[in-house]
């Protein structure tokens, strides 16, 4: 195994890690401005309107995407890292 193969993979993983995670960073940054927006125009500094909220609305994210991750998480395994463990 090279070193242009390693990084290749090494690529493709922090990528996939990119794809993984962005359903839920995505979801935890808007619902954090907007509760932000909202504690700024109010001034209600209560920590947990801030957690609870986000909390909640990551569960549910995950649930929804859990299936698109599974999927990515396979498909890297079966494509790219089995194939090399394999030796082909």
């Amino acid at each position: 195994m090279t070193t242009e193969v390693i990084y290749d993979v090494l690529r493709q993983g922090l990528w996939v890690a990119v794809l993984i995670s962005a359903p839920l960073l995505t979801a935890a940054l808007l619902l954090g401005v907007a509760i932000g927006l909202f504690q700024a125009l109010t001034s209600v500094q209560e920590n947990a309107l801030a957690f609870v909220p986000k909390a909640a609305a990551m569960i549910a994210v995950f649930w929804v995407s859990m299936s698109f991750m599974t999927a990515t998480l396979v498909a890297f395994f079966t494509d790219r890292i089995i194939p090399l463990i394999a030796g082909h």
